[in-house]
C-alpha cells in the first residue's frame, strides 16, 4: 500500500533523474569545441551544452523523440539532430568529448565502451551517467535513500500535479543488465583510468579522458 501511494506520488510531480545530472555533465566537458551527445532524447543536455558554446552532434534512435530535437533546434547551425543509434555515426569522426546519460545500458557495455573510447580526439572526454542493476548492501541502502528523496525532490522540482510524464521523459526506457562491479570490470579493460562513483537516484557516473597525442 505505502509503495502504491509513492508510485502514485512520483507519477504526480514527476522530474527527471537525467536532467538533474546534466550541470554536472556539463561541467565535465567545459570547453570541448564538438560534442557527441548519445541518446539525446529531446535535446535538454544538447541545448545546456550549446549554451556553454559547444557544437553538438545529438543521435536519437526513437523517431517521435528524434523529431522534437529536430524541431527544437531547427534554427540552430551548431546543433545537428541525427535521427539514428550509436551504430549510424560517423565511423571516421572524432570528437572532444562524448556524453551519455541513462543510455549506456541499452547497448553491449564492453563492446559499446571500447567505441566510444576510438570516438574521442587526443586528449578528449568520455563522460557517462548510466544505470545499473542493484546488487549487494551498498545497492540497497543507495536505493532505499534515493526512494526517500525523490517525492521531495519532485515536489520541489514540479509541485503541480501532472498528468502523465513530460515529453522529455516519455523516451523508450529498459531495465539494466549489469551490475556496478560488471561496469566497473568492463570500464577497467576498456578505459583504463576511468573513473566510476555511485550516485543518487540509480546512477553512477563514470569519466574517461583519452591519452594526449
Amino acid at each position: 500500500m505505502a509503495l502504491t501511494l509513492l508510485h502514485r506520488f512520483n507519477r504526480r510531480h514527476p522530474w527527471s533523474h537525467n536532467d538533474h545530472y546534466a550541470p554536472w555533465v556539463a561541467g565535465r566537458v567545459a570547453g570541448a569545441r564538438h560534442v557527441l551527445d548519445v541518446g539525446c532524447g529531446t535535446g535538454n543536455l544538447a541545448a545546456l551544452l550549446r549554451r556553454r558554446g559547444a557544437e553538438v552532434t545529438a543521435l536519437e534512435p526513437d523517431p517521435a523523440t528524434a523529431r522534437a530535437a529536430e524541431e527544437r533546434f531547427a534554427g540552430d547551425t551548431g546543433v545537428t539532430v541525427v535521427h539514428g543509434a550509436f551504430a549510424d555515426r560517423d565511423p571516421l569522426r572524432r570528437y572532444d568529448a562524448v556524453t551519455l546519460v541513462a543510455v549506456l545500458h541499452h547497448l553491449p557495455l564492453a563492446a559499446t565502451l571500447r567505441e566510444l573510447r576510438g570516438c574521442l580526439s587526443p586528449g578528449g572526454r568520455l563522460v557517462i551517467v548510466g544505470c545499473y542493476r542493484a546488487s549487494g548492501p551498498a545497492d540497497l541502502l543507495t536505493g532505499v535513500a534515493a526512494a526517500a528523496a525523490n517525492p521531495v525532490m519532485g515536489l520541489l522540482r514540479h509541485p503541480a500535479v501532472a498528468d502523465g510524464p513530460p515529453p522529455h521523459m516519455s523516451a523508450p526506457t529498459a531495465e539494466p543488465r549489469e551490475t556496478l562491479a560488471e561496469i566497473r570490470s568492463a570500464a577497467a579493460r576498456e578505459l583504463p583510468g576511468a573513473r566510476i562513483r555511485r550516485r543518487l537516484f540509480w546512477r553512477y557516473t563514470l569519466l574517461y579522458q583519452a591519452p594526449a597525442a
